[in-house]
């Protein structure tokens, strides 16, 4: 009668121990991160921080919701770098329906320890492309090898459809959700991200120490949401946002020398110059065309110098045009510079050294108009008979003058210099008449 109880009391013991051992993965978070749009550094930078918060914070599984057209070599390399030596398990989830892992999306997709896809999404098209132009046959061909093994290993190592993987790099294949599900390039096709991660829970799979299970049905989901610093860097990572950056800090620089002692214009002239710059390590960056585009700038400021009818405004112009059009060389659409922006830039950045800088010039370089320098050149009237000394009437005030030769009551003189409050004048060539005309002449009555 004792065994029966005691097998009892040892069954209900190591049930609590069970339990108890398992308690603690129920409360362990899937944490998300959104990657979205082109992958760069600024993308690689967020899934790094991720992965790293999930192992600190223990979490069962970093979920990637992936939608991406593709992006730089390097940066889809890190990213699965990090992946890969990750003791974090990870989820690469394309969705929402619409999304795409296109070029670098599919290595990334491919390196996942699972693989899923949102109905209405595609996979693939993952050949090569130059981002700095056009590459000779023997060059195109070893990048093509290079990015084929690279696939190949990737979807050995998780069991995924080598042929396929390769395929998408040599002959840029894609294939839609369902396709790739049949074909062995994904683990499954689910609607919602709750949803699938009941379905993956108790999945087998192996991380750099070993084996793992996933507990992911009913686990607390953490979205991780990109920091301040990860936005900043996706935002300029774009080449449009990349290339107005340039023009301001250009415009910015050209005001504090322009002006000395501004400082604001020269400190925000730095910093977009600085993080345009940042932005162009990741954008394949033509000098040809940044040298074109410094030398339109040149060209509109000398047009505020010298009369040239036009003629260096439009070098300016074309200068600036072929410039931004050349300065990032690539065939990748979602790599360029929108044209929109380059014809608005060139058309504010011409109108803004010709217009207002050139009135600015032009002011700098007229007769001064108050102090004494304004009074230099003034036409007046002798009020007293001037030899040398006398009275004459400039500007609305009396003044005291003395003139080179004598000078006759109501004659017109001009001021050629000023000696303390004392006018030095000379007889003007103007008559009389036409004299009390000019500004600082007497009003008649």
């Amino acid at each position: 009668m004792r065994r029966p109880l005691l097998a009892a009391a040892l069954g209900a013991l190591f049930a609590l121990t069970a339990a108890a051992a398992q308690a603690p993965e129920t409360t362990r978070p899937v944490q998300v991160v959104r990657l979205e749009g082109v992958i760069t550094a600024s993308a690689a930078q967020l899934v790094s921080t991720s992965l790293e918060r999930a192992q600190r914070e223990r979490a069962v599984a970093l979920v990637i919701e992936l939608d991406t057209p593709g992006g730089l070599d390097i940066s889809m390399r890190a990213i699965i770098k990090e992946m890969m030596s990750s003791e974090v398990p990870t989820v690469v989830y394309v969705s929402p329906s619409g999304a795409r892992a296109a070029s670098a999306g599919a290595f990334i997709t491919l390196a996942a320890h699972v693989a899923a896809m949102a109905p209405g999404t595609n996979i693939g098209a993952a050949h090569p492309v130059a981002m700095g132009g056009e590459m000779d046959k023997e060059m195109a061909l070893k990048v093509t090898n290079d990015a084929a093994a690279y696939i190949r290993s990737l979807a050995e190592k998780r069991g995924r459809n080598v042929k396929w993987a390769e395929d998408a790099v040599r002959k840029s294949v894609s294939a839609t959700e369902n396709e790739a599900l049949r074909l062995g390039v994904i683990d499954l096709v689910s609607g919602r991200l709750e949803d699938l991660l009941a379905r993956i829970d108790g999945r087998k799979v192996a991380v750099p120490s070993g084996p793992v299970i996933l507990r992911t049905k009913g686990a607390p989901l953490v979205r991780i949401e990109p920091s301040l610093r990860d936005r900043v860097l996706q935002v300029i990572s774009d080449p449009t946002i990349a290339y107005i950056l340039l023009l301001l800090g250009l415009a910015g620089l050209y005001f504090e020398f322009s002006t000395p002692g501004a400082i604001l214009p020269g400190i925000l002239g730095g910093i977009c110059l600085i993080l345009a710059f940042y932005a162009f390590q990741t954008l394949p960056i033509n000098y040809a065309g940044l040298l074109l585009i410094l030398l339109g700038v040149i060209l509109f400021i000398a047009e505020t110098m010298v009369i040239s009818h036009g003629i260096l405004t439009l070098g300016g112009i074309a200068s600036m045009l072929l410039g931004s059009i050349m300065l990032i060389d690539t065939p990748v659409p979602y790599m360029r510079i929108s044209i929109s922006a380059i014809l608005g830039a060139t058309a504010a950045t011409a109108a803004f050294f010709v217009l207002l800088v050139g009135a600015a010039v032009r002011a700098q370089r007229g007769r001064p108009q108050t102090g004494k320098e304004g009074l230099l050149g003034t036409v007046g009237v002798a009020r007293t008979r001037l030899s040398p000394g006398g009275l004459v009437f400039v500007q609305g005030a009396i003044w005291s003058a003395e003139a080179s030769e004598a000078v006759e009551v109501g004659e017109a003189v001009q001021v050629v210099a000023i000696d303390g409050l004392k006018l030095k004048v000379e007889k003007a060539k103007a008559e009389p008449a036409a004299a009390a005309a000019r500004p600082g002449a007497p009003a008649a009555g």
